[in-house]
């Protein structure tokens, strides 16, 4: 469903691809595995970064990249030092679980008033195969937020995904298509790079935007 935002509209992307098998994002698959095991750690990180989770993962959550935005200019985590993140891992492909968080993020700024430009939004693809920057750019245009895209070669994803603990998996589909199974999960991240809360790709704009402003205040 679309929902009127004040000071504009963002509008959610038509499916592109038949529903893929998501990893609900109740929970974070953090760490992709001890050496030689590959075994995932499934840790409870919604809410604050005073709970449990947030003590013990507060540092372990985030790090170094080096990324292609929708431009095509190179981007690395230290260029964006200085404003609040709020990161979510998603694929342009996605039917459903990518457009509502992003939908819902654009929504949160807007209830944010002048505050919005201390938060940026940034989405970076699990589908380097088929996000290039000019798909990213296409596709954030369509919400009203000034989200940064970024992809880069798959190596690189992957080491990006690895610091936000992040879980990502090619599904095939009938004909020879594909979908990409992953956790849903929006991080938000201080300005000084560290993990400090996240969010569900589902939780209503409204709730992301009161958390944010207590963090901002």
């Amino acid at each position: 469903m679309e929902r009127d935002a004040p000071g504009g509209v963002a509008q959610r992307p038509p499916p592109l691809r038949p529903r893929p098998r998501l990893v609900l994002a109740a929970a974070l698959l953090a760490g992709f595995a001890i050496l030689g095991a590959g075994a995932f750690v499934a840790l409870e990180l919604h809410g604050s970064p005073q709970g449990a989770a947030g003590t013990l993962l507060g540092s372990a959550i985030g790090g170094p990249f080096k990324l292609v935005d929708q431009n095509g200019n190179t981007v690395a985590n230290t260029d964006l030092e200085g404003k609040w993140l709020l990161v979510y891992f998603g694929y342009t492909h996605c039917p459903d679980a990518c457009p509502t968080a992003l939908n819902n993020i654009a929504l949160a700024l807007s209830d944010l008033g002048a505050e919005k430009k201390e938060v940026r939004p940034v989405f970076i693809t699990i589908d380097p195969e088929r996000d290039t920057s000019k798909a990213l750019k296409d596709y954030v245009s369509a919400f009203d937020a000034p989200i940064l895209a970024l992809t880069g070669t798959a190596t690189a994803i992957g080491q990006a995904a690895k610091e936000y603990r992040v879980y990502y998996a090619k599904h095939p589909e009938t004909g020879g298509d594909y979908s990409m199974d992953h956790t849903s999960i929006i991080y938000v991240m201080d300005p000084k790079g560290r993990f400090t809360a996240s969010f569900t790709g589902e939780d209503p704009p409204e709730q992301i935007a009161a958390r944010l402003k207590k963090l901002l205040s």
